[in-house]
C-alpha cells in the first residue's frame, strides 16, 4: 500500500504557505517585520551611516531603539497601528493570489501601513506638535521624536511593496510584480526627493515675510515689470529677466543641439581619424566647474585678457567690454553644455538603421534626399531631447551668468541673490522659480508636440548587418566647421586652465612653479603614523570622490529603469510623473539646496550635514540627463523585443536585463558618465549642503576664487580633469560597446 506523500503546496488547507509565489510577499513581510522588532527606529545623531546605536549599548537608550520597544518601554503609544498593519498581510500568505482577499489585504495594509508610517513623523517633530493647529485642539505635549532610522525607513519599503504587489495581483500592468514595484519605487522617491523639497521652497511665495498666506503679493511679484518688462524693444535698457532667459535659453539649446549632432555625426558616420580624441576633447568643457571656465574666457576675452592685449598691440584696437553680457554667456554656456548634447546624440545616430537608408537609395534617392528625408527624422528623438536638456541646462545654470552676465540679468542669477543677497527675499526667488518651471514646462509640451505619435524604432529583432549609407559631402563638411571652432576653443580654454596651475600668479606672473600643487596635494612619511596626506585639498577631494563614486550608478540606474517605465508602460499619471522627473533639473541648484535644507533639516527625514543628502541631492539632480538619454534610445528599440522575450517565458526583469540593457549601452554610458562628472563638479546646490565633516571640491575651490587664489583654484580644477577623464575612460570599458552586429563605415 502506497502512502500519500504530504506536499504543503498542494494539501487544502495550506494553498500557498509554502509556494513559491508567495516569495515576494515573505520577502518584504520579512524585512519590515525586521525593522520593526530589530533595528533601531530612529536615526543616530551623527549620519545616516553611523553604527553608534550597536557600540552605545543598543537597544537600551531611547533613541536607538526599536520600532516594538519604542512602544512599549518608551511610550510611544502612536506606533500601535504600524505594528496593526503589519500583522494584517500575515493572513495573506495562506491565500493563493487568485484569491480576492489578498489582493485586498495587501492595498489595505501596504498602503494605509506606508501612508500613516510616513504622516506620522510629520505631525510629531522635534519640539512637540508639527503643526500649530493640533496643539490646539489636543492640548501641548512633551512628546518629541527625531528623523526616521533604518528601522522605519525598511518597513515603509516593506508596507510600499506589498500594496504594489496588491495592485498586481488585482490585475494592474497585466499582474506584472516587476513594473508595479518598480513604478511604485520610482513614484515614492520622486515625489519625497524632488516634489516635496520644491513644494517647501515654492509655499513660500505665497507667504509674507511673518508666514502669512496673502495671495495678492504673490499676484504683484509674478506680475512685476522686472520679470515680464519689454524696455529692451524701445530702448537700450535690458528686457525683463523672463524674457532674457527665454532668449538665451533658445539660443543655447539650438547651439549646442546642432554641435552635439555635428560632432556625432563625426564620431559615427566618418572616417576621420584620431576619433577618440575628438571624442574626449568634446567632453572637456563638462568635467570642470562652470565658474572655471568663465575665468579662462575673461583671461583671454576680458578688458585685459591676452586677445584684447594682443589687438591693442598690434592693430591698434581698443580693448571693450564686449564678453560680459549675453554674448559672454552664451560662449561659456555652449562650450559647458554642448557635451551633453553629443552624449544623447551619439547612440541615436549610432542606431539608425542602415537597412533602411539602403532602402532609400534603392528606390534612387541621393544621399542628400537620404539623409535629409529618412536618417534625420529617426533622429528626432534625440534631437527633441538634446534641445530640451540644453535649454534647461541653460536656464538653470547660475555661475556662468554670473561670472559673465554684466548688466544682463537672468532668472537664475536674480533667484541666487533673493536667496542669499542683501534683500533676502525668498518668496521672490520662488516666484522666480514658477516662472522658470513655466518655461520648462512649454518646451516639454513643444517637444512632446513635434514628436507625436510616430515610431522611431530602429532596431528591431531582425538581423541588420549593412553599411551606413555615405554623409553627403555638404552634411560631413558642415559637421567638420561646425565642429572645429568649437573644439579649437575647448584646447584654447583647456591650455589656459592648465597653464595656469604652473604659473604663479594667473594672469600677472607667469613664472613656473609648482607650490600650488605642492600646498594642496603634498604627501609626508613619518615613520610612526604612515603616509601622511598633508595637502589642504585631500579632505574634500577623497569625499567629492567617495560622494561620485556611490552616487553615479544609482542615478543612472534609477534613470534607466524610470525610462522604461515611460516608454514602455502605460499607467495614470505617467505624463505628470515624466513632468515631475524633470523638475529637479529645471529649477537652478540654489533653489533645491534651499528646498532640501527645508525639507530633510527636521523629521522624519533628517539628513541635512550628511553625506547621504549630498548623493541624495546629486541623483536627482542628474537623474533627468540619464532619463532622456535613456527614452531617446529606448524610443529606437522595437518593443517587439521585449514581446519575444516575454513569449520565451522571460519575466520583465530578466528581460530588462538580458534583453534591452545591453542595447542600452550608449544611454547608460552618458548617464553615468554625466552623473559622475556632474557630482564632481556641481557648485550651485553644493553650497549649501556641505558641511565641516562633508566638503565637496567645488566649495573649495569657489573658496579659493572669493580670496584671489587663482592659482590654487585652477590647479586643484587641473587635478579634477585629469581624475575625471580616467573615471569616464572606466566607465567606457566597464560597460562595453553596444554590438548591432553592423560594419563600420569609413567614408569621407
Amino acid at each position: 500500500m502506497t502512502t500519500p506523500s504530504f506536499s504543503p503546496e498542494t494539501t487544502p488547507g495550506f494553498p500557498g504557505i509554502f509556494s513559491k509565489d508567495n516569495l515576494n510577499l515573505k520577502l518584504w513581510l520579512g524585512i519590515a517585520w525586521l525593522g520593526f522588532l530589530i533595528l533601531p527606529w530612529y536615526a543616530a545623531y551623527d549620519g545616516f551611516w553611523s553604527f553608534i546605536w550597536v557600540t552605545d549599548g543598543y537597544p537600551t537608550f531611547d533613541e536607538y531603539s526599536p520600532g516594538i520597544l519604542q512602544i512599549t518601554m518608551h511610550d510611544r503609544w502612536w506606533l500601535w497601528p504600524v505594528a496593526l498593519f503589519l500583522l494584517l498581510p500575515l493572513s495573506a500568505l495562506s491565500w493563493s493570489k487568485t484569491d480576492p482577499r489578498y489582493a485586498l489585504t495587501l492595498l489595505f495594509s501596504g498602503g494605509l501601513g506606508f501612508a500613516f508610517t510616513l504622516s506620522q513623523g510629520f505631525i510629531l517633530g522635534l519640539h512637540g506638535w508639527g503643526w500649530e493647529f493640533l496643539g490646539d485642539v489636543f492640548g501641548p505635549t512633551e512628546q518629541k521624536q527625531f528623523g526616521m532610522g533604518y528601522g522605519a525607513l525598511l518597513v515603509c519599503g516593506g508596507f510600499l511593496f506589498m500594496f504594489t504587489q496588491g495592485l498586481a495581483a488585482r490585475g494592474a500592468i497585466k499582474g506584472d510584480v516587476f513594473v508595479c514595484g518598480s513604478i511604485g519605487f520610482c513614484i515614492v522617491l520622486v515625489a519625497i526627493f524632488v516634489f516635496f523639497p520644491v513644494g517647501r521652497i515654492l509655499i513660500n511665495s505665497l507667504q509674507d515675510d511673518e508666514g502669512n498666506y496673502v495671495f495678492s503679493l504673490f499676484l504683484e511679484k509674478i506680475t512685476s515689470h522686472s520679470i515680464w518688462g519689454l524696455d529692451c524693444f524701445s530702448s537700450n535698457l535690458s528686457c525683463g529677466v523672463a524674457w532674457n532667459s527665454l532668449l538665451m535659453g533658445v539660443l543655447v539649446g539650438l547651439a549646442t543641439t546642432v554641435l552635439g549632432l555635428a560632432f556625432a555625426l563625426l564620431v559615427t558616420r566618418t572616417g576621420m581619424q584620431a576619433k577618440g580624441f575628438v571624442r574626449t576633447a568634446s567632453l572637456l568643457p563638462i568635467i570642470t566647474p562652470p565658474f572655471v571656465i568663465g575665468l579662462a574666457l575673461i583671461l583671454l576675452f576680458g578688458r585685459a585678457g591676452a586677445v584684447n592685449v594682443f589687438l591693442e598691440w598690434a592693430f591698434g584696437i581698443p580693448p571693450s567690454r564686449w564678453l560680459y553680457g549675453l554674448t559672454g554667456i552664451l560662449i561659456a554656456q555652449i562650450l559647458a553644455f554642448t557635451p551633453i548634447a553629443f552624449l544623447v546624440l551619439i547612440g541615436v545616430v549610432e542606431a539608425v538603421s542602415p537597412s533602411m537608408e539602403e532602402a532609400s537609395q534603392t528606390l534612387r534617392a541621393s544621399r542628400w534626399q537620404t539623409f535629409w528625408t529618412v536618417s534625420l527624422p529617426l533622429m528626432r528623438p534625440g534631437l527633441a531631447n538634446a534641445f530640451l536638456l540644453g535649454f534647461i541646462e541653460s536656464l538653470a545654470d547660475f555661475g556662468n551668468p554670473l561670472v559673465l552676465g554684466g548688466q544682463y540679468e537672468v532668472l537664475s542669477t536674480q533667484i541666487f541673490f533673493a536667496i542669499v543677497g542683501a534683500q533676502g527675499d525668498p518668496g521672490m526667488a520662488a516666484v522666480l522659480a514658477i516662472v522658470l518651471l513655466m518655461f520648462t514646462l512649454t518646451a516639454f509640451y513643444a517637444q512632446r508636440r513635434w514628436l507625436g505619435k510616430k515610431s522611431y524604432a530602429t532596431v528591431t529583432g531582425k538581423g541588420d548587418a549593412g553599411v551606413h549609407v555615405r554623409l553627403p559631402k555638404r552634411v560631413a563638411w558642415m559637421a567638420y566647421l561646425t565642429a572645429a571652432p568649437f573644439l579649437i576653443m575647448s584646447l584654447v580654454v583647456y591650455g589656459m586652465i592648465i597653464f595656469g596651475g604652473f604659473v604663479e600668479t594667473w594672469g600677472y606672473k607667469h613664472n613656473f612653479t609648482l607650490k600650488h600643487y605642492i600646498a594642496e596635494f603634498s604627501l609626508h612619511w613619518s615613520e610612526q603614523y604612515g603616509l601622511l596626506w598633508e595637502g589642504a585639498a585631500w579632505n574634500s577631494f577623497w569625499t567629492t570622490l567617495q560622494i561620485s563614486a556611490i552616487s553615479a550608478p544609482l542615478t543612472a540606474g534609477l534613470g534607466l529603469l524610470t525610462a522604461y517605465i515611460l516608454v514602455r508602460q502605460k499607467f495614470w499619471g505617467k505624463d505628470i510623473f515624466e513632468f515631475l522627473t524633470m523638475l529637479s533639473f529645471a529649477i537652478p541648484g540654489t533653489v533645491i539646496g534651499v528646498g532640501y535644507i527645508l525639507a530633510f533639516n527636521v523629521p522624519p527625514i533628517e539628513i541635512t550635514g550628511t553625506g547621504v543628502i549630498l548623493v541624495v541631492c546629486f541623483i536627482f539632480r542628474n537623474m533627468p540627463t540619464g532619463i532622456r538619454a535613456g527614452i531617446a534610445a529606448m524610443s529606437q528599440l522595437d518593443p517587439s523585443l521585449d514581446e519575444a522575450s516575454l513569449t520565451l517565458g522571460a519575466k520583465s526583469f530578466t528581460t530588462l536585463r538580458r534583453v534591452l540593457l545591453p542595447l542600452l549601452r550608449p544611454a547608460l554610458v552618458a548617464a553615468l558618465v554625466f552623473s559622475f562628472v556632474r557630482a564632481m563638479t556641481a557648485i550651485s546646490a553644493v553650497i549649501f549642503l556641505v558641511s565641516a565633516d562633508y566638503d565637496m571640491a567645488t566649495s573649495y575651490i569657489l573658496g579659493r576664487v572669493e580670496f584671489g587664489d587663482y592659482g590654487l583654484a585652477i590647479a586643484y580644477s587641473s587635478v579634477l580633469i585629469l581624475v575625471m577623464l580616467a573615471a569616464i575612460g572606466l566607465i567606457q570599458l566597464a560597460v562595453g560597446k553596444r554590438e548591432l552586429g553592423r560594419r563600420e563605415s569609413f567614408e569621407f
